[in-house]
């Protein structure tokens, strides 16, 4: 059966300006850095995008390196694009990026333009894609020339491979160096990806502020520290969860006394908001401007619509914010 998209998909969704750009993006956008690869079943990751886009979500963010095995999120969801998304790709903002180990050899990671070129070659030829909307740096290099990551940015978009361009996992010292070298290139950074959460508050040191008074958007990933900011471990370690399947990223020694009883003492101020733990910790990163969207993860498709729940209370009292801030402190 052909996919029909729910005619109602705009209606609920908020979407925001990201930066000094003519890119509105949703509030909340998909990442598939988890869940898509070869190893997860591809009907679900199917239906993770299906729901996502039916509900207003129409960015879906990857990179080179998602799967597991590397490359292969990016060819399952070239897969989902030519099944179900032939007439709708321009309704999608499509990232990718490259940065991190792809392949063999020194041509294969970091941020050289040899790397960068070529890794964003064979992610089209993954999708199947003419273009990405965005392609980012995935993170900074510290042994090549920030100019020649940047003139690779700005050639590729001159290739017409990417629409816009964002950098990821740079401080506000790099952020605004490449910032600049960019305008002056005269291909702008549209956008920043940061670990931002509740419990991973950097950003806050500066890198916000470099973004706003530069005009660049902001998408946070892994906005509920790894599934830690909702109520799933509040009363131990269910057997689903992904401390207990892989424990790649988030591992049990992480899950403290101290870790747990903040958790605790913000799920009191979330039930007082009428907010489950989760919807609060995403609304507290959407209550700031500066930020444009945050990037969402998903295992089953109400989980998606569970987290759109969110946008129904995104402001907080000044008291609220203190004793959020005191609990975190």
């Amino acid at each position: 059966m052909t996919y029909q998209p729910s005619s109602e998909r705009y209606q609920n969704m908020e979407y925001r300006r990201c930066g000094n750009s003519g890119i509105k993006l949703p509030a909340f956008s998909l990442g598939l850095w988890h869940n898509f690869g070869n190893v997860n079943n591809f009907e679900n990751s199917r239906e993770l995008i299906k729901t996502a886009f039916d509900n207003g979500i129409t960015h879906f963010d990857l990179a080179n390196n998602y799967g597991p095995p590397p490359g292969s999120a990016e060819e399952n969801f070239g897969k989902i694009l030519k099944q179900d998304f032939k007439c709708h790709r321009d309704e999608m903002i499509i990232s990718s990026k490259a940065g991190y180990t792809m392949w063999d050899g020194p041509y294969g990671d970091w941020g050289s333009k040899k790397y960068l070129a070529s890794s964003l070659d064979q992610s089209l030829k993954r999708m199947k894609l003419d273009y990405v909307d965005i392609f980012y740096h995935h993170r900074p290099d510290p042994e090549t020339p920030l100019e020649e990551t940047m003139a690779a940015l700005d050639l590729i978009v001159r290739q017409g491979k990417a629409l816009y361009v964002g950098i990821s996992n740079y401080n506000a010292e790099q952020t605004l160096q490449a910032v600049k070298l960019l305008k002056h290139l005269g291909t702008p950074c549209l956008i920043h990806q940061p670990k931002y959460s509740m419990f991973v508050r950097e950003p806050e040191n500066g890198l916000l502020d470099v973004l706003g008074k530069q005009g660049v958007g902001c998408i946070p990933f892994s906005p509920l520290a790894q599934g830690l900011l909702s109520d799933k471990y509040l009363n131990g370690i269910p057997k689903d969860s992904r401390v207990a399947t892989s424990g790649q990223f988030l591992k049990e020694s992480h899950i403290t006394p101290e870790i747990l009883e903040k958790i605790s003492l913000l799920n009191n101020i979330s039930r007082q908001r009428g907010q489950k733990l989760a919807h609060m910790a995403l609304s507290w990163l959407l209550r700031d401007e500066r930020v444009t969207s945050v990037l969402i993860g998903s295992s089953k498709p109400e989980q998606i619509i569970d987290s759109i729940e969110a946008l129904k209370n995104t402001s907080f009292t000044n008291e609220e914010l203190q004793t959020i801030n005191t609990i975190l402190k």
